[in-house]
């Protein structure tokens, strides 16, 4: 899932939360805005958390993206109850 990046983004992360509780495993590319309140009730619960290094750049886009990302999984059954699997990953 790579949701809209505006004011609806805590909706789309919620929805993929839900999701995952109804059996879906989700994984979302998301901006990596940890002092939201979305990330905090929503990404937390994810049973996996990678922060990309450095911004991503699209196709052949000029510039790359002016804020992080990361890749959050969700997965059915399986909540980080003891806060989720967090890593950072290169992308190419």
């Amino acid at each position: 899932m790579n949701p809209p990046y505006g004011r609806e983004i805590g909706r789309w992360v919620e929805n993929a939360c839900n999701e995952a509780r109804r059996g879906t495993v989700v994984v979302a590319l998301l901006p990596a805005r940890t002092d939201t309140r979305w990330w905090h009730r929503y990404v937390m619960r994810a049973v996996v958390i990678r922060f990309v290094e450095g911004r991503l750049k699209f196709g052949g886009a000029e510039n790359s993206a002016p804020f992080p990302s990361a890749v959050v999984v969700f997965t059915p059954g399986k909540t980080a109850s003891d806060g989720p699997v967090v890593r950072s990953m290169r992308v190419k």
